[in-house]
């Protein structure tokens, strides 16, 4: 289909659907009196491909300032003046996209988009003149240009870089090492893909705010900011509550350890974990030896819901008091080193999961993760790295623990499900074929310890509702994809059967298609009009699929669609490939339509060579004549038809023309066969 969305290595599929795109927003634009400019409109793809999402049709204010004042500025080199028509580029786009239904409806309105458009259009001429913004290839390349280089001299390059080598070359140094300094910090965070996440669905908001009522840590929270009072509590010279108030609070709060044999608060570490916890979620803080409460606070302890929002925020900087102290043969923690790294991809890796996860896995990678933060000696004594990883296992049994208690994370115990063990075992086949020891998600020691411990019952985990919400909300402001069921009740229809075809999985597209129909009256005829008005056959072609696999009776709704005009072709595809229907079943009119639309579709794949390419190798001379049927088949797709014949029939016919015009001698000429002599004049 025309898609939106490709894969980081996907190279040569974006390259198709990126050409296909720029031309007909090119045409578009064209036909409505605005401007752009070819390498501009590719270059915002380019940007949205090569992000945390990938979506190509995704625009919000976040992304229109990321591509104008940051992407631009560090890749692209170009003339100033065309580099100066990039906000207006980038408006075409988002508004041919809005027009041709491509546009994803999660992200900013139209209205919106054209003012974030305004605010860093206004910015922009300043991000360009900032060398700071640049990146190392454009900060060579723009150097480069200045000294008179044509970039596509490979000679005149050559000898740029040797005189560089050899100091005869001026460039501001300072700025080289600051673009050295971001180089080796790694790519930015909207640059590195991130995984797609499959629709969740998520309870209306007063259950949530219930549960979020229920939560055990906001009560304990909530007490231990009145147990503090307005005048405080007083503290020990090493900054720890007194003993005797710290076996008071944890009678106040349930932690169970006010009978402890302890000489120390600080050996309390339940009352000394809730104690960081209110200070992380600004409910109290240290002032002159007291433990006093902080005045601004009042109204989110009135607000169970916004405490426990603060509450799992101030989770990801709790590492160290969470997680159990280091012992004295090891003086830090090797979980704590990365905490605030490693646990938003623990949670990230159980949202969405349908079944609850086994911890036993998620420990086995999180050791792995740790690793690459410590260099243990190859050398080292298994004894001794066994010793670290289960205290890697515990600490993170102990995170378990502190999220339950908030209520983001279900505990249970039980023997895993074998989804989990599937991809542990060479030789097994899964959706993509057999699985090698190369395949393996986890090295053959680690697979061989995880199959054992998941043979037997355990510890297991899932998020709850409000886990999933507030995990969601992290991955949003990421800048990550992912779906709700239910957020689509608003988008058009087109809008609606392009996400679904490329984003949900049929079960969950069944479920906001019917969402989508009970919000607006129960019709299919608007979607069907969406498929109809799609200019692109591809993207048609998923949505009608996506359509029919997700609607009851969507079966019989295609097969009535077979002498559609515009559908037909589409119909007729489908049906053949079902078995549905056989080639002697067709009529005259419907192969030709037929032919059309393959022809149609591979051309908005692969573009005009690819047509010209397999053409040629299937129907030879003949290629020029098969295309010119397909042009009079009076196939709907209008624009594509138009495109087969400027990029594809006529150059094949200028292609041709110029085999039968090479000079040769024909039989019985006048001189010798080879065309040397002098000639007569006659």
């Amino acid at each position: 289909m025309m898609r939106t969305h490709f894969d980081p290595e996907e190279t040569e599929e974006l390259e198709s659907a990126k050409d296909l795109l720029v031309r007909r927003c090119l045409t578009w634009a064209g036909e409505h009196g605005m401007r752009a400019d070819r390498a501009m409109l590719a270059a915002a793809l380019d940007a949205r491909h090569h992000s945390r999402d990938g979506r190509l049709a995704y625009w919000d204010a976040r992304q229109v300032r990321r591509f104008l004042l940051e992407w631009i500025p560090r890749h692209l080199v170009a003339e100033r003046e065309v580099l100066a028509t990039a906000p207006e580029s980038l408006l075409t786009l988002l508004r041919y996209l809005a027009a041709s239904g491509l546009r994803d409806p999660r992200g900013a309105s139209s209205a919106e988009l054209e003012a974030a458009v305004a605010e860093a259009a206004a910015e922009y001429p300043a991000a360009l003149a900032d060398p700071v913004r640049q990146g190392i290839g454009k900060f060579w390349a723009q150097t480069a240009l200045d000294n008179g280089i044509v970039l596509d001299d490979e000679k005149a390059v050559a000898r740029f870089q040797r005189d560089v080598d050899a100091g005869r070359i001026r460039f501001d140094a300072d700025v080289l090492d600051k673009l050295l300094a971001a180089e080796f910090a790694g790519p930015g965070p909207d640059d590195e893909r991130a995984f797609p996440q499959r629709p969740v669905t998520i309870p209306p908001a007063a259950e949530l705010a219930a549960e979020a009522a229920r939560s055990e840590v906001v009560r304990q929270l909530t007490a231990l900011t009145g147990w503090v009072g307005t005048g405080g509590q007083p503290l020990t010279k090493t900054g720890n509550l007194r003993l005797a108030d710290a076996r008071e609070l944890a009678a106040l709060l349930g932690t169970g350890e006010q009978d402890l044999r302890v000489r120390s608060s600080a050996e309390m570490p339940r009352v000394g974990l809730l104690l960081a916890w209110a200070k992380k979620t600004g409910l109290v803080r240290v002032r002159t030896g007291r433990l006093v409460p902080v005045a601004k606070a009042a109204p989110v302890l009135r607000d169970p819901e916004a405490l426990w929002r603060r509450a799992f925020e101030a989770v990801f900087e709790l590492g160290a008091a969470i997680c159990t102290p280091a012992s004295g043969w090891y003086r830090s923690s090797m979980l704590v080193t990365a905490f605030d790294v490693l646990l938003p991809d623990v949670l990230n890796t159980m949202y969405s999961l349908p079944i609850p996860i086994p911890v036993a896995r998620l420990q086995e990678t999180v050791w792995l993760a740790c690793q690459e933060y410590f260099v243990l000696d190859p050398e080292e004594d298994g004894f001794r790295q066994d010793l670290w990883r289960r205290q890697v296992e515990r600490e993170l049994l102990a995170v378990f623990d502190a999220l339950s208690g908030l209520g983001a994370v279900e505990p249970s115990h039980g023997v895993p499900d074998e989804l989990y063990s599937s991809d542990l075992r060479p030789g097994v086949f899964d959706e993509f074929g057999e699985l090698t020891e190369e395949d393996l998600p986890l090295p053959p020691e680690a697979c061989a310890r995880l199959l054992a411990r998941l043979t037997e019952p355990g510890s297991l985990v899932r998020l709850t509702p409000l886990g999933t919400r507030a995990v969601r909300e992290r991955m949003l402001a990421d800048g990550r994809d992912a779906p709700l069921v239910g957020e689509l009740t608003d988008a058009t229809a087109s809008e609606l059967l392009g996400v679904l075809a490329q984003h949900y999985p049929p079960e969950t597209a069944a479920v906001e298609l019917e969402g989508w129909l009970a919000a607006h009256g129960g019709d299919v005829e608007p979607l069907l009009d969406a498929i109809r008005a799609c200019p692109f056959r591809t993207r048609a072609s998923a949505m009608l699929s996506t359509l029919v696999r997700t609607l009851p009776g969507g079966r019989a709704t295609q097969t009535g669609l077979r002498r559609d005009p515009v559908l037909g072709p589409l119909v007729l595809t489908a049906l053949l490939e079902a078995g549905e229907l056989r080639p002697e079943d067709l009529t005259a009119h419907e192969h030709s339509l037929l032919l059309a639309e393959g022809l149609i579709l591979l051309f908005e794949l692969g573009g005009p060579e690819t047509v010209m390419e397999q053409l040629g190798e299937s129907a030879g001379r003949g290629a020029p004549e098969l295309v010119a049927e397909v042009l009079d088949s009076g196939h709907p797709a209008r624009a594509a038809l138009e495109e087969l014949r400027t990029l594809v029939y006529e150059p094949m016919l200028a292609r041709n023309s110029r085999l039968r015009l090479v000079p040769s001698r024909a039989p019985g000429s006048r001189g010798r066969p080879s065309g040397h002599g002098r000639k007569r004049r006659h």
